[in-house]
């Protein structure tokens, strides 16, 4: 995936979500591959409140903990008991990080729909608006090229 078809993605995941009548109130973006997708759907949704959600999952390419870990501070959903979320994550790969976040908006919130980039065949939750469906490997832009520091405990994320 290069930089413009991120552009060209998120342009089509909002078309998708306009097409289908959903009018969300938030994005909630899953930091970090979630956060690009989030804030490009915030533009073309005309969308302000987009948030951030950080989950800890992946510990390495293909590496995982045994269940994600939701990183504080975690969203307060203060006085959203009927509004309208959208999720926005790059890949639904194994879907548990997505699934996790479901389970936190769960009776906090009044509609929760999740848009991804990529979708794999073994998710565990299904997008309702995926721009692409794909068992490979994906190299995001914002990651192939890894970090330019050595921090203790940074790993590569899928």
């Amino acid at each position: 995936m290069g930089w413009a078809d991120l552009g060209q993605a998120a342009r089509e995941l909002a078309v998708e979500v306009v097409d289908d009548g959903y009018d969300p109130e938030m994005i909630l973006s899953i930091a970090r591959g979630g956060l690009l997708v989030g804030a490009a759907l915030g533009y073309a949704l005309a969308v302000k409140n987009v948030y951030t959600m950080n989950v800890e999952y992946y510990t390495g390419v293909d590496e995982r903990l045994e269940v994600p870990r939701i990183l504080p501070p975690a969203p307060d959903f203060v006085d959203l008991q009927e509004a309208r979320i959208l999720i926005a994550d790059d890949v639904a790969d194994t879907g548990h990080t997505l699934e996790s976040v479901q389970a936190f908006c769960a009776g906090k919130v009044g509609e929760v729909r999740v848009a991804v980039l990529y979708e794999k065949p073994h998710s565990v939750v299904r997008g309702d608006y995926v721009w692409r469906r794909t068992d490979r490997w994906i190299e995001f832009p914002w990651s192939a090229a890894g970090p330019v520091v050595d921090r203790v405990g940074a790993t590569r994320d899928a």
